[in-house]
C-alpha cells in the first residue's frame, strides 16, 4: 500500500514537472513572437495546450513566467558550460570555449535569445526585484577562469575578475541583440568568437 502511494506521488510530481516545463517553453515561443508587454496568459496556456487556469497553478503571473523562464533555462546552460570546461587545461582556451558556448546556445534557440535580450528589458517586476541568483552563478564561470589565469601566470595579475566578467558578458549580449534584430547578420559564431575572445585576451595577458 505504501509502495503504492509513493509510486503515485511520485508520477504526480513527474507530470506536474512535465507541464511546468510545458508552460515555459510555451512562454518562450509567445513572448518571442508578440512581446512581452502583448502577450496574455490565455495564449501561453493555448500554446502549451492547457487551461488558462492551469497556468496560476505553476506561476503567480506574466512577470512570473518570464523570470522563470530566465532562472531554470540558466540552470541548465550552467550545468552544461561547467562540465564542458573542465575538461579544458588552458585558461586561454577556457574563455574562448565559454564566449563559443554563448554565442552558439543563441544562435541554436533564436527564441530563447530574443527573451532574454529584449523581453527581458521590458518586464519592470524583473528589472526592478529579480534578484540575480542564478545570473551570478554564470557570470562567475567566467571570474573562475580568470581566477585560474591569474595563478597559472596566464592573466595579468591586476585583471579585476568582476569587471571582466561584466564587460564579456555586456559584449555577448549586445552581439546577441544584434543577431536578434537583424534579419541577416554578417558575422557568424566563428568569427564572432574568435574577434570578441582575442580582443579580451591581448587586454587581460601578462
Amino acid at each position: 500500500m505504501a509502495q503504492n502511494i509513493k509510486n503515485s506521488n511520485n508520477k504526480g510530481r513527474g507530470a506536474a514537472k512535465d507541464k511546468h516545463e510545458k508552460i515555459l517553453k510555451a512562454a518562450i515561443k509567445v513572448f518571442a513572437k508578440n512581446g512581452f508587454h502583448n502577450s496574455k496568459i490565455s495564449q501561453i496556456a493555448k500554446e502549451a495546450g492547457v487551461a488558462d487556469g492551469t497556468i496560476y497553478l505553476y506561476f503567480k503571473n506574466k512577470d512570473d513566467i518570464l523570470i522563470k523562464v530566465f532562472e531554470e533555462q540558466l540552470e541548465i546552460v550552467i550545468e552544461i558550460f561547467n562540465e564542458k570546461l573542465v575538461g579544458i587545461d588552458n585558461p586561454e582556451d577556457k574563455l574562448r570555449a565559454f564566449i563559443k558556448m554563448h554565442m552558439e546556445l543563441m544562435e541554436k534557440h533564436k527564441a530563447l535569445a530574443e527573451v532574454i535580450s529584449v523581453e527581458l528589458r521590458q518586464s519592470h517586476k524583473f528589472m526592478k526585484e529579480y534578484v540575480p541568483t542564478r545570473f551570478a552563478e554564470y557570470l562567475n564561470i567566467v571570474s573562475h577562469i580568470i581566477r585560474e589565469g591569474k595563478d597559472k601566470g596566464v592573466f595579468r595579475a591586476d585583471v579585476k575578475p568582476g569587471v571582466v566578467k561584466r564587460a564579456l558578458f555586456g559584449a555577448l549580449d549586445e552581439l546577441v541583440l544584434y543577431w536578434v534584430l537583424t534579419p541577416q547578420p554578417k558575422y557568424d559564431v566563428e568569427t564572432i568568437t574568435e574577434q570578441t575572445t582575442e580582443t579580451f585576451l591581448r587586454g587581460i595577458r601578462a
